[in-house]
């Protein structure tokens, strides 16, 4: 099936379902990627309409979730924006774990995670380089609004491209051989992280996950627009236990969404911290 050619109306109502439903923000400016996705959902559906596409759209839950899953972008690797991994292990977590006592559970929250590589990062960086990772309780959970990502991340299997900042130590311990150019996370490892979905932009769902110690969000508010940004800090800051820390992607800031968190410029990155009161 070609692209439909969306009108104005049609481009619209279905960029504002999809920001309701997600806080993505798309307009006339991505129609080429809009158009592309729409196409295949009407493909898959065989619905030859955009009229009917739409109506089926806002009845369907299961079809709302496919065509969300479609919208966001997953492009990610192992060791990701590793000097925040290296924030993690040296300046976050010492003083963290100060205030508790041994065996004490430790959470830490990856979304959105993508297919996984960026919560078993979490897991695998600490096995490498925090010493006390075994004194604590540590509770890795991977969320992200794409159900598909999120079946890719429990099965756990990753190309070299994936794969390619891991050093090769880590590679070796924790991935089972190749295979067909792909290798899988070891099983002890996908064992150690749960994985549930999660919107930024909903409230009582984020909630549902409970507060965390430490927060990755990156590389999805550039995403969102101001109102959606907001929204989300707003739900990111609840998700934080008093004196947490969240962790935006390189070319974000809650410095314009946000002033209820306080900045930390720490030796290895940028934070985001909740005040203790």
């Amino acid at each position: 099936m070609s692209e439909p050619n969306l009108s104005p109306d049609h481009l619209q109502r279905i960029c504002d379902f999809v920001y309701r439903r997600s806080g993505m923000s798309y307009g006339e400016t991505k129609r080429y990627f809009v158009e592309r996705r729409v196409s295949d959902r009407m493909e898959r559906t065989g619905l030859g309409s955009v009229q009917a596409y739409i109506a089926h759209l806002i009845a369907d839950r299961a079809e709302a979730e496919q065509l969300i899953n479609s919208f966001t972008v997953n492009e990610t690797y192992f060791y990701r924006e590793e000097h925040q991994l290296r924030c993690l292990s040296t300046s976050l977590l010492p003083g963290i774990v100060a205030a508790m006592v041994a065996g004490e559970k430790l959470r830490l929250w990856s979304v959105p995670c993508s297919s996984g590589e960026e919560a078993y990062s979490l897991a695998i960086w600490l096995l490498e380089n925090w010493p006390l990772v075994d004194a604590y309780h540590v509770e890795i959970i991977g969320s992200d609004i794409d159900t598909r990502a999120l079946e890719a991340a429990q099965i756990g299997l990753y190309g070299e491209r994936a794969l390619a900042r891991l050093p090769d130590a880590a590679r070796e311990r924790y991935f089972e051989p190749a295979r067909d150019g792909q290798r899988r996370i070891i099983q002890d490892l996908r064992e150690s992280v749960s994985y549930r979905p999660a919107n930024l932009v909903d409230e009582a769902g984020m909630a549902a996950h409970g507060v965390f110690d430490v927060i990755f969000c990156r590389n999805v508010l550039i995403y969102f627009d101001e109102a959606a940004r907001r929204i989300a800090a707003r739900h990111l800051f609840a998700a934080l236990k008093p004196g947490g820390f969240v962790c935006l992607g390189h070319t974000e800031s809650m410095g314009r969404i946000s002033d209820a968190f306080v900045l930390r410029r720490l030796p290895e990155a940028i934070v985001y911290q909740r005040p203790h009161r």
